[in-house]
């Protein structure tokens, strides 16, 4: 397993020795995050799902308008009840989003010009505030499409999601149940034109 200082060398190129640090924090949060698809059964501190949450209310929004609504849900239950109306709506065998401790749901107005880029940027910040408290974090995107048919709307509403909003994706949070892994190279992805 890569030390958070050799995973960030790897991926800048940097060297940081002797505690030096020539990242910084948010920089290092970003370049060291990854999807965790296996989580402990252990759970996540209400002051560390606030602050994940307070995350996702200071994303970006298209002009502002923040049509938004982050439901979190942290009842095993009902994450396991949500799961099985998935796995019956697209017919896959023992569907579980990995077992997260806790789901957040973002959903935004149906009639939103620019929701599911606003809940893309949420996303983010709650990938990367979970991340920076050492919550492991994954996009679960098989809502994206089936949340207004019927089953699944019965569900989300009973989760409080409301009736005119539509879900992107998920995430799906709990503390990593394996090693971190090491950084993908990502070459020739990148053009400066001067």
């Amino acid at each position: 397993m890569l030390s958070r200082n050799k995973m960030v060398e790897e991926i800048t190129g940097y060297p940081i020795e002797r505690g030096e640090c020539v990242v910084n924090q948010t920089l290092e949060t970003i370049l060291t995050r990854r999807s965790i698809r296996s989580f402990l059964c252990k759970p996540i501190p209400e002051e560390d799902i606030k602050q994940i949450v307070e995350a996702a209310v200071h994303a970006p929004s298209a002009m502002g308008r923040e049509t938004w609504q982050f439901t979190v849900v942290q009842s095993k239950e009902k994450i396991k009840k949500l799961a099985k109306v998935i796995e019956k709506e697209l017919e896959r065998e023992n569907y579980c989003m990995y077992h997260p401790e806790v789901l957040i749901i973002p959903s935004n107005l149906r009639e939103s010009p620019f929701g599911k880029e606003d809940n893309a940027c949420a996303m983010e910040n709650i990938f990367l505030a979970a991340h920076s408290l050492g919550v492991g974090s994954v996009w679960i995107n098989q809502l994206n499409g089936i949340s207004d048919r019927l089953a699944v709307r019965e569900v989300l509403t009973e989760l409080s999601v409301p009736a005119d909003h539509v879900v992107y994706g998920m995430a799906a949070l709990g503390y990593p149940d394996e090693t971190e892994i090491a950084p993908k190279v990502r070459k020739g992805v990148v053009v400066y034109v001067k």
